[in-house]
């Protein structure tokens, strides 16, 4: 344990992680910041970890006071741990089985729920694209509750995510097939779009989520976990036990 961290909410070093809250500084400095416990454990368990800061001791931290913390941490209520990371390695899977693409997903939330379900489902990569969240946002990587350390992602054009040897399927609320009458045993690339107002004509078979009741539609993060369990259970019946 060390504790010769900065006593000055002022201090460069509190400057320097509160920079890393806005994209300009992430891009600029190759980090990021995870708030919370359980994405601080997960991170630790990888290298990318540069520091963690804590209000209690613990193996490895600077102890600072709540203020600093507080000075710190992006949420109103900080949980009195964070790290700064820097951005992680991205190796393009081999022979993927399931692919997720966010193309224009722009509420962090989301995007970082997504990205944890894919993690669950067993996903082999997730990308970024157009105008998506940038998966780095705070926001963003507390939702993913430390599954961003566990699947790989990127951001890139939607032009350039190798999907080659991969069944597409564009989401959408009005698709031309039911989820139902897809085959989902074949390597297949969901593809998930603005919360608003959804996926474009990209020219792929566009699948839609049967409702049984009275509900007009399921959220972006709700429908995309849906498809990509359904893709699972088929794909890996052992899931089922």
């Amino acid at each position: 344990m060390t504790s010769d961290g900065p006593t000055s909410v002022r201090s460069d070093r509190v400057r320097a992680v509160r920079r890393l809250w806005k994209r300009p500084g992430r891009v600029k400095s190759g980090r990021f910041v995870v708030e919370g416990m359980q994405g601080v454990r997960e991170a630790l368990a990888t290298d990318c970890v540069e520091q963690v800061y804590s209000v209690e001791p613990m193996p490895g931290a600077v102890v600072v006071t709540a203020e600093v913390m507080a000075a710190m941490s992006e949420t109103v209520s900080p949980q009195g741990v964070l790290a700064v990371c820097r951005f992680l390695p991205f190796a393009e899977p081999v022979d993927p089985r399931l692919v997720v693409v966010l193309n224009d997903v722009r509420d962090p939330g989301n995007a970082g729920t997504i990205l944890r379900t894919a993690d669950a489902a067993g996903a082999d990569a997730v990308y970024f694209t157009a105008d998506s969240v940038d998966p780095y946002n705070g926001k963003c990587v507390r939702a993913t509750a430390g599954s961003l350390f566990h699947v790989p992602f990127d951001v890139r054009p939607l032009a350039d995510v190798p999907l080659a040897g991969l069944q597409v399927l564009a989401t959408s609320g009005t698709g031309e097939r039911d989820l139902r009458e897809v085959d989902l045993n074949q390597p297949t690339a969901w593809v998930f779009g603005n919360e608003a107002h959804g996926l474009p004509d990209l020219g792929w078979p566009t699948v839609s989520i049967p409702i049984f009741g009275r509900a007009e539609s399921l959220n972006l993060a709700s429908a995309a976990a849906v498809c990509l369990y359904a893709t699972a259970l088929v794909q890996r019946p052992d899931l089922t036990g």
